[in-house]
């Protein structure tokens, strides 16, 4: 399995002026720890790092550190995450037929759900990870006032890694390109065109760590993974 890392962007909500990534979780950047579970996943066999050039000597100072033994790639990122995983896409070996997409700031993803990720894609042509929404969601209009409540049974909160078909994925980002398509993920590239997309149980511990708040929630979840398995 092949699997692409957006890690181009900058941490303006967290209060910095740096790629987050390299922000320290415990005593490692937040990337290391993607990597590392990656890694670690048993149908992982080559990774590609979507990022900027800018840091690209940073990436690699830290995966010396790591000494991953899987191939790697750097890949030049786009002005947008739509962007970059389109990049990322014309990077993959031409022996690739199916990838997963995971946002580095993801950080605390699993082995063992890259794993699930992968095993959902050998009877599917999309999925994503994702887990049930716990909340009581609010439709509201411009003025915040509420227009509807969503039956919460029927709303999955969506996360990465995310997976497909290559060529598949190629299409609807080159359709996309072509009609000004404007996606956040994906899936969202895959439902424009009418490709089903298929739910794998996420991790209730698979946050994005995009503000100082989720930083102390990844701190404290990664303390509590690592002292359990020193017990």
């Amino acid at each position: 399995m092949h699997l692409l890392i957006p890690a181009a962007g900058i941490g303006r909500r967290m209060g910095s002026d740096r790629n987050k990534l390299l922000l320290r979780l415990q005593d490692k950047p937040l990337l290391a720890w993607t990597l590392l579970a990656a890694e670690a996943s048993q149908t992982i066999s080559w990774i590609g790092i979507i990022g900027q050039t800018s840091d690209f000597s940073d990436f690699k100072e830290l995966i010396a550190e790591l000494k991953l033994t899987k191939p790697l790639e750097f890949v030049i990122g786009g002005d947008t995450r739509q962007e970059s995983v389109y990049n990322g896409l014309q990077a993959l070996p031409a022996e690739a037929e199916k990838v997963l997409i995971h946002d580095g700031a993801r950080c605390l993803a699993t082995p063992e759900l890259f794993d699930r990720c992968a095993h959902a894609l050998q009877s599917c042509q999309g999925s994503i990870a994702a887990i049930p929404v716990k909340d009581t969601i609010k439709v509201v209009d411009e003025t915040k006032t509420i227009q509807a409540t969503p039956e919460r049974r029927n709303l999955w909160a969506a996360q990465t890694p995310q997976g497909f078909e290559v060529e598949l994925l190629k299409h609807c980002h080159d359709r996309g390109r072509k009609l000004g398509w404007e996606v956040t993920d994906d899936a969202a590239l895959f439902e424009k065109c009418q490709l089903p997309v298929k739910i794998v149980e996420g991790e209730e511990t698979n946050l994005k760590v995009t503000t100082p708040v989720d930083l102390a929630l990844a701190e404290f979840i990664l303390r509590q993974r690592l002292t359990k398995k020193s017990n």
